[in-house]
């Protein structure tokens, strides 16, 4: 699962010209949901999002509060395209976001679990699946990353390890090919 966290002044979402959600001072989280996301992500996250230590305390020291820590409001947004890759052409490819039918059940249980954590009357939410204008004031700016897999990837086994051993190899032939070709012209041009 990943989040997109921004510590807000205030934030509101609208559908259809039409306010659905919105908050006061507090969190705005837009959330993407991955097809092998299980409840340990979803709990991960949660809890990530009303600990995490983004305002001021009382005597001004940053960095010393969370969401929850004072009381504030959370604005959750769906927000499949977090799932999207880049790196083959002009198209983000969005095969790693959890299908719709699955993801609004999912979604709606992140909600859920964030109210039975913290205070279910502070947390608004978008409209799943729907068009929306997102608006806000970040105060900061503070903008973090979640990704509840970031730090818990394994070390790569030996098959991946192979993997990427056969490819620093080939890059490094390409390189030494490269270098061949250069002396050469380097060469044949000496004579002139």
């Amino acid at each position: 699962m990943r989040a997109v966290l921004q510590k807000v002044v205030q934030a509101s979402v609208t559908v259809n010209n039409k306010v659905v959600g919105e908050i006061g001072r507090g969190v705005c989280v837009l959330v993407g949901i991955s097809n092998d996301n299980t409840r340990d992500d979803m709990e991960y996250i949660a809890k990530k999002i009303i600990g995490i230590r983004v305002f001021d305390d009382a005597e001004g020291n940053m960095w010393k509060k969370s969401t929850h820590d004072l009381g504030l409001e959370i604005l959750c947004v769906s927000q499949f395209t977090l799932y999207g890759k880049t790196n083959k052409g002009s198209k983000p490819d969005f095969h790693d976001a959890m299908k719709s039918d699955r993801s609004r059940q999912f979604f709606d249980d992140f909600v859920e679990r964030l109210g039975q954590l913290y205070d279910r009357s502070k947390i608004a939410t978008g409209e799943f699946g729907a068009m929306m204008q997102v608006s806000l004031v970040n105060d900061g700016p503070v903008t973090l990353e979640l990704d509840s897999r970031k730090f818990a990837y394994e070390k790569p086994g030996p098959a991946l390890a192979a993997k990427l051993a056969a490819k620093a190899a080939a890059k490094e032939q390409r390189r030494n090919r490269f270098g061949q070709k250069t002396n050469a012209k380097e060469l044949d041009t000496s004579g002139d």
